[in-house]
């Protein structure tokens, strides 16, 4: 049996470390406490035969720690705390009991809101598994579908699983009746409130009835995170599990390629050709790399798919089920496949962008070594990574050992026309420039200008005009002005009135053109002329 806290409030704590190198050479080796799943308990957990039919067929033979411990606490009509990693099975610790006390009556029940599209599809399709013998209807409810189905589809469904946008654009249209809601499900809620999200999940707890019971699942707890649990949740019990990933098997590790930071992407073909992984993720930090490092593997005789939030949702479910059954074998993706997506025998993660934080790291390895499966996770570091990856060794659950870097055939990175490009990364990720939108595939704030507090200047500090870097160049970040020995050519004026405003410019000293027909204020107005804005030719 597994323990738990029975504490209304009880939330772990952290502890930092801040290394004095730009990256690790050297980190103390912490002791790892891993949990073989218990078995089967058929007495303290039991649902009807339609439930323990579906149970059977999926082949659950074992309940991992975080599946013992709530599903009692859930049929019990409990509000849940969930803290666990991915891959510990908070689907099915959730998804079962909800099943186990719906009564289907075309009536939404229960709501269980999920930060991506792709959650959104797995969840369902894992709901609608668990209800198979029972007459239940399961509806997915997200962006970039077509409204009018999911309209149909509202109207008669006992379960939603959907993102927070998409299902407050239903509340607003007044096409989602809340009314019966009497379970709620925050799953990822930590993933949420870093897309966003946090003030759209407020809107839609206040619109559900108070009586209803409430499941938040989290791998890490935000204090914005424990003011919600804190607010609309009724006496929570919590439960922390650790991660149904065996330390033994997954295996960390980077290469700092310092001065050869412009290699990245040849020691990535080393890596993929020599390794030779079953199936393999390499993770982005923005979309356009993303597609940049997917066109050049494909060039480099290397088959492999992108997934990312600019691609529409036919896109991306197509790309993930080829991947599933194994068309391909190398998957570049941004950070919208490093949560909650289930994919099975993924062998290898590549780092080839830091992840930002140590969240992050954990989220994105938890693709691999699922299910006592092994797996090994590789970062790539170039000077322009090495900010992030502080903050990710920071957390002192992480031992991540350098490797030296083998020799292999340097490979420049080109853009579509075939040109080898600058350094890669030189302008990408800036740390004090990204920026998170609502939703992954929405704006971004992502690439030159696209800053939502920023001038289009200061987007030109990170992100310089095209052939920029031939007139000098500075320091990444530093203010200090451009070292160029060409004189800064203003740029031409443009629009509707850029002939007059040119020749202005060129002589100062003609005096701008009047208009023909001379103007005045019209008497009748009672207002004075200083305030009016109101003219009329002059009559004759």
């Amino acid at each position: 049996m597994h323990s738990h806290e029975k504490s209304k409030h009880s939330y772990p704590t952290t502890r930092s470390h801040s290394p004095s190198h730009p990256i690790p050479y050297s980190l103390p080796q912490t002791e790892t406490i891993s949990s073989n799943p218990p078995v089967l308990p058929t007495k303290e957990i039991s649902f009807s035969q339609p439930v323990t039919q579906a149970v059977k067929e999926l082949g659950y033979s074992t309940w991992t720690p975080i599946q013992e411990a709530t599903i009692p606490l859930i049929l019990a009509g409990k509000d849940i705390i969930g803290q666990a990693h991915t891959g510990s099975g908070k689907t099915a610790a959730f998804g079962l009991p909800i099943i186990e006390k719906l009564n289907p009556n075309g009536k939404v029940q229960a709501l269980i809101l999920v930060p991506t599209r792709e959650l959104c599809e797995q969840v369902m399709q894992e709901m609608r598994k668990f209800a198979k013998h029972k007459r239940t209807s399961i509806t997915a409810v997200y962006g970039g579908a077509s409204m009018g189905m999911q309209i149909q589809h509202l109207r008669r469904t006992d379960v939603v699983v959907g993102t927070p946008g998409r299902i407050l654009d239903h509340l607003s249209r007044g096409t989602f009746n809340p009314d019966h809601v009497k379970t709620l499900v925050l799953d990822e809620a930590d993933r949420m409130f870093d897309m966003g999200f946090i003030r759209d999940m407020k809107k839609i707890i206040q619109r559900l009835s108070t009586n209803r019971q409430t499941m938040l699942f989290s791998a890490t707890m935000p204090d914005e995170i424990k003011r919600i649990a804190h607010q609309h949740m009724k006496h929570p019990e919590t439960i922390k599990t650790q991660s149904y990933v065996d330390a033994g098997k997954l295996s960390h590790a980077y290469y700092d390629l310092d001065k050869q930071g412009d290699q990245k992407f040849g020691l990535l073909v080393h890596i993929l050709k020599h390794e030779k992984p079953t199936l393999t993720i390499v993770f982005c930090g923005t979309r356009r790399m993303v597609d940049k490092v997917e066109r050049n593997l494909n060039e480099n005789g290397v088959r492999a798919h992108a997934i990312h939030g600019g691609l529409s949702q036919n896109q991306r479910k197509r790309t993930l089920d080829e991947f599933h059954h194994g068309a391909f074998h190398v998957l570049v993706a941004s950070d919208v496949a490093a949560r909650g997506l289930d994919i099975k025998n993924v062998s290898h993660i590549i780092n080839y962008d830091s992840p930002r934080t140590s969240n992050e790291y954990i989220h994105r390895s938890g693709r691999t070594a699922r299910a006592g499966e092994e797996g090994k996770i590789i970062s790539i570091l170039a000077p322009q990574d090495y900010e992030f990856f502080r903050q990710v060794i920071r957390d002192k659950s992480l031992v991540i050992p350098q490797l030296p870097i083998p020799k292999f055939n340097p490979i420049s990175i080109t853009n579509k026309k075939g040109k080898p490009e600058r350094a890669v990364g030189d302008y990408v990720n800036p740390p004090h420039y990204r920026k998170i939108g609502h939703e992954e595939g929405e704006n971004q704030g992502y690439g030159r200008n696209q800053g939502q507090s920023h001038g289009r200047e200061q987007g030109r500090r990170f992100f310089p005009r095209k052939n920029e870097h031939e007139r000098g160049s500075r320091p990444f970040g530093s203010s200090r002005p451009f070292q160029s020995s060409k004189p800064f050519q203003k740029r031409k004026p443009f629009g509707r009135n850029a002939q007059r405003r040119e020749e202005f410019t060129l002589n100062p000293d003609r005096a701008p053109r009047r208009p023909k027909t001379p103007f005045t204020y019209e008497r009748d107005f009672p207002i004075t002329k200083h305030f009016s804005r109101h003219r009329i030719p002059k009559d004759d």
